[in-house]
């Protein structure tokens, strides 16, 4: 197993359990404990992890912490295509379409870069070049604003371009999803951002994988309720599962083994 891998898995087993255990991930991933102490140092310095004896845990004040755009876009990647290739399927030429900034957002604009002609209004940097990169059609509108670790674009810049637009949908990445709280995000001046994308779409919908349910951020960007959808990956648990069923508008899960076999053909 490829180190990236290794790391992506050590993560969503530190969100799933908060604590684990370096013998206990060895055994997961069947490496030796000289291997997975070496992932938890690479993690640790990258702010990812916070290393402890005989294991890792969340980084202190979880609820702020906000991992940095090149060691999010490691991670699931699979998960993240199956959720963004679902996504893609409901996009149709004409459309003026929302993408918010995050790993699984950026995975589908590669695919809407290659598709009909859209508007696109984002505040992503990442996502705005993923278009000026391709042959795409496509007119992108790039909100200003400050930008943040995960390269959102976001404050009172960002806010007032999005109170003047009206989208037909939204896709929103979100950095949690909590029964309670809603969608939520480490960065409040993001919150703030993506509260204004929301009231600016006809649609709202929300692409998160299986490991952002009962991960909180400190702000929260909108209830459950708000989303007309979720998009999330068939590794989601069971009681997550029945939560979503019943407060979003649709729960969509998409199979993994559809993006495992699109990066293998």
């Amino acid at each position: 197993m490829l180190a990236a891998a290794r790391h992506s898995a050590i993560l969503a087993e530190v969100q799933r359990e908060r604590i684990v255990r370096v013998a206990d991930l060895a055994k997961m991933l069947g490496v030796s404990l000289m291997t997975v102490r070496r992932d938890i140092e690479a993690l640790d310095a990258a702010g990812a992890v916070e290393k402890i004896h005989g294991g890792a845990k969340l980084p202190g004040g979880a609820s702020t912490h906000e991992p940095g755009f090149e060691l999010k876009v490691t991670q699931l990647k699979d998960e993240k295509m199956a959720i963004a290739q679902e996504a893609a399927a409901q996009v149709r030429e004409g459309t003026a379409v929302g993408l918010s900034a995050g790993t699984t957002t950026w995975a589908l604009a590669q695919l809407l870069s290659a598709g009909p002609r859209i508007t696109v209004v984002t505040n992503s940097v990442r996502i705005a070049d993923v278009f000026h990169q391709s042959s795409s059609p496509s007119t992108v509108i790039l909100t200003g604003g400050e930008r943040t670790p995960s390269d959102a674009l976001v404050g009172p810049l960002a806010t007032s371009s999005l109170k003047q637009l009206h989208l037909d949908v939204l896709f929103l990445g979100v950095h949690g999803v909590d029964a309670d709280a809603g969608f939520t995000t480490p960065n409040v001046l993001e919150a703030e951002t993506d509260r204004a994308f929301v009231a600016a779409a006809r649609r709202v919908v929300v692409l998160a994988d299986h490991t952002k349910w009962g991960t909180l951020g400190i702000s929260t960007i909108a209830a459950l309720e708000d989303a007309d959808e979720l998009i999330s990956d068939d590794l989601l648990g069971s009681e997550a599962r029945r939560i979503l069923g019943e407060r979003v508008g649709r729960l969509r899960l998409a199979p993994t083994t559809i993006a495992q076999s699109a990066a293998s053909g």
